[in-house]
């Protein structure tokens, strides 16, 4: 028990400082409470598809035409040029140094000029390219008044296009800006206790549930880590490691590997992830329900394995003998 205590202590110690930070009203970092979307494209070609990626925070172009496509900047200059040889940036655009922060507080070099010829540099050898728009986003310091007056409603924030130029022919991206209100995070709070507990008392009645659970956190766990990956945010290695070793716990689960395992499922895989519960929209493909659900099956299934391992390995320790004790006649 020394030893299960020490390395959960360790673990610990380690999860603490990587939570999540949080900025701009208490939203996560991975998390907003502002949706971009796209509606439609003007004059749409055969081989162009455009899209929101990382939960809104970027545009996706792919350029299968065959043919030279550009990303006009804030000026209506040139500011990407995706061709059928690569990607390339007008480094004479303000838009190349303003989109590194969505603050837009990126200083500006006096070189980026939109009036001067563009200097294309080479950026990639693909034919898509993702960026930060600041014409999509929310930019003020602030919540905006429609949401500061009723933050429990969504709220239409305005439409917004981006420009591209096919040759000589002006087109556009076009798409809308949403303010959506937080969910009720205390309802998924109480949901993943209530789970966790219940999950605990179902292995406890029927001992042979423990592999099934494994599993089914196991798959909790990937599922989530498939949609971040498809919806551009990346493949979590985090996720995809914890939730080999639930699938290891559900082959085989001796109850120190099951304390273990379930500990580092919940609180690196499941806690790492709860800022899901904290924002409207997830850098997750599909429902953002579905995700925040993901996610607390995550951590109610790994408390649920870590205390059942532990309560399995008390069981195994045998009880100490009482000391007899008591005087001796002479």
């Amino acid at each position: 028990m020394r030893r299960v205590a020490l390395i959960l202590a360790t673990a610990g110690a380690t999860i603490v400082p990587a939570t999540p930070a949080f900025a701009h009203g208490g939203e996560g970092a991975n998390v907003t409470s502002y949706r971009t979307e796209i509606t439609g494209v003007t004059g749409p070609l055969d081989g162009l598809s455009v899209r929101t990626v990382e939960g809104g925070a970027r545009l996706e172009l792919t350029n299968d035409t065959g043919r030279p496509i550009e990303v006009l900047g804030y000026s209506g200059e040139p500011y990407l040029e995706i061709r059928p040889d690569g990607v390339y940036r007008n480094a004479a655009s303000p838009a190349a140094y303003l989109n590194e922060t969505l603050a837009g507080d990126t200083p500006v070099p006096a070189t980026a000029d939109p009036t001067t010829a563009p200097a294309w540099q080479r950026i990639s050898a693909g034919t898509t390219v993702r960026w930060h728009d600041q014409r999509t986003h929310w930019l003020g310091p602030a919540r905006p008044p429609q949401a500061v007056a009723d933050p429990d409603h969504s709220h239409r924030l305005r439409d917004w296009a981006v420009p591209l130029r096919d040759q000589a022919r002006v087109f556009e991206i076009r798409g809308t800006l949403d303010y959506e209100p937080p969910p009720l995070t205390w309802a998924w709070w109480v949901g993943v206790v209530l789970l966790g507990a219940g999950l605990t008392a179902l292995v406890r009645v029927w001992p042979r549930c423990v592999a099934p659970l494994a599993a089914g956190a196991a798959a909790s766990t990937v599922s989530y880590a498939v949609m971040r990956g498809l919806d551009g945010a990346g493949w979590s290695g985090v996720l995809l490691v914890t939730g080999a070793l639930a699938v290891g716990a559900a082959w085989r689960h001796p109850p120190f590997y099951l304390a273990l395992s379930g500990f580092v499922l919940a609180a690196f895989a499941g806690f790492g992830s709860s800022d899901a519960f904290l924002a409207a929209v997830v850098p997750a493909a599909g429902p953002d329900w579905l995700a925040r659900a993901c996610v607390a099956v995550t951590i109610a299934a790994g408390a649920a394995l870590a205390l059942t391992g532990l309560l399995r390995m008390r069981a195994a320790v045998p009880a100490a003998e009482p000391v007899a004790t008591g005087a001796t006649a002479d």
